[in-house]
């Protein structure tokens, strides 16, 4: 199924989407393609998306939570402080992402990256482009509500979500509802995958790092190598992963990522070793479990060499609100839908917008978009966003507004 590159249903309003806006929001993606930037280091791409939205007459918040940008579009009288309609403003958050992936890129079109081995691998140049084209709508007509877009750093390494709601300039911006979307390829051009419930997992890593004493290779016997502790350590961990559906609560993953030992030679036996997991759960609440299994299996087959673990890119499960994901479904009520896809294993740290934080929970989704079924999957090196999603989620975002400012 390919659905046309722009809509076929005019959005609310003077919202409609002309050529010359696509046109430059996907010149936009281009650029930002171009200069990819890792995970709180993306502060040429934060400068690009604030000179934008300060061109379109936004209220701008940069430095949020590290690099961030928030663009504000709507009415300027004080929000509302409870969710009672009648009380002031309400206001919609819609979040894309900043980061890029520390990747090398294939070679492909004529913009691709200039910052070598750093690529715009997951979509994310995509995702600012759609907000970019929400944006240049809200210019030409103000919404009747309050409108956040919120460009926010880190979301691959799941710090940048905690980073924004930990920062105190993320408490004027108050959002009563917040949505999302992430491209995902193998399903349809345009087609969506919508659920409420759990749609990606929780994840975290765990490095460990074994302390022996090195010798020569032909007296290894006069050493003490973490060898045998690091190979039995391997399997056991990955035989914590259940075969189970990832939409079942007992789900898990564990997955070895990375392992050394010592270093490259032939007459030094290793004093040393490095071993990198990632524990996937289905919701936040098995994760505790499996780490405590984890631990006691480096502890069983480790003890002897002062296993040093360090938690890495720690990410909480991501679950679509009823408030926010009914919102979502009037606004692409016109997508062709996709079944099965979700929840998915990927995390997202997303769902953290959706999690209480200091007493309060704003309902908060994430619907997921189809980049095509040819398309190469996310962070491979010849991933490329499709410039066709482009107006399609732009329109998804545009009919949420809508809605929401009709009470929806």
């Amino acid at each position: 199924m390919t659905l046309s590159p722009f809509p076929t249903a005019p959005v609310p309003n003077a919202w409609t989407l002309d050529p010359d806006t696509l046109a430059e929001a996907v010149a936009l993606r281009h650029e930002l393609h171009r200069f990819p930037e890792v995970s709180g280091a993306e502060h040429e791409t934060a400068a690009r998306i604030a000179a934008r939205m300060r061109g379109l007459g936004a209220e701008v918040t940069e430095g949020l939570g590290g690099t961030g940008v928030a663009a504000v579009f709507g009415p300027k009288e004080e929000p509302k402080a409870g969710p009672e309609k009648g009380q002031g403003v309400r206001t919609l958050m819609i979040r894309a992402e900043l980061d890029a992936l520390p990747i090398l890129e294939a070679m492909g079109p004529d913009y691709r990256s200039e910052h070598e081995g750093v690529g715009h691998l997951c979509g994310h140049d995509g995702h600012m482009a759609i907000l970019f084209t929400v944006a240049k709508a809200l210019a030409r007509h103000a919404p009747a509500c309050r409108v956040v877009l919120l460009f926010q750093p880190a979301e691959e390494t799941g710090a940048g979500a905690r980073a924004v709601l930990d920062d105190p300039k993320f408490a004027p911006l108050q959002p009563d509802l917040a949505i999302s979307l992430h491209n995902l390829p193998k399903l349809p051009m345009g087609a969506v995958a919508l659920q409420q419930g759990p749609v990606a997992c929780a994840s975290r890593g765990l490095q460990i790092r074994l302390r022996g004493a090195t010798s020569h290779a032909a007296r290894p016997e006069n050493g003490r190598s973490p060898g045998l502790a690091l190979a039995n350590l391997i399997p056991a961990l990955g035989a914590l992963s259940r075969d189970l559906p990832t939409e079942d609560p007992g789900f898990r993953l564990c997955t070895v990522t990375h392992a050394r030992l010592g270093v490259p030679s032939f007459g030094i036996s290793p004093g040393e070793a490095e071993l990198q997991v990632t524990l996937r759960t289905l919701l936040n609440a098995e994760m505790a479990a499996l780490e405590a299994e984890a631990r006691a299996l480096i502890d069983r087959f480790a003890a002897d060499f002062a296993p040093a673990i360090t938690l890495h890119d720690a990410f909480s499960h991501s679950v679509n609100a009823p408030e926010a994901t009914a919102l979502l479904e009037a606004a692409c009520a016109r997508f062709p839908r996709v079944e099965g896809a979700i929840p998915m294993r990927p995390s997202e740290d997303f769902g953290l917008f959706g999690t209480e934080q200091n007493g309060k929970v704003i309902p908060a989704a994430m619907l997921f978009l189809g980049s095509g079924e040819t398309q190469p999957e996310l962070h491979n090196p010849d991933f490329d966003f499709p410039d066709a999603l482009v107006p399609l989620g732009a329109e998804i975002f545009l009919n949420a507004i809508h809605q929401f400012s009709n009470g929806v």
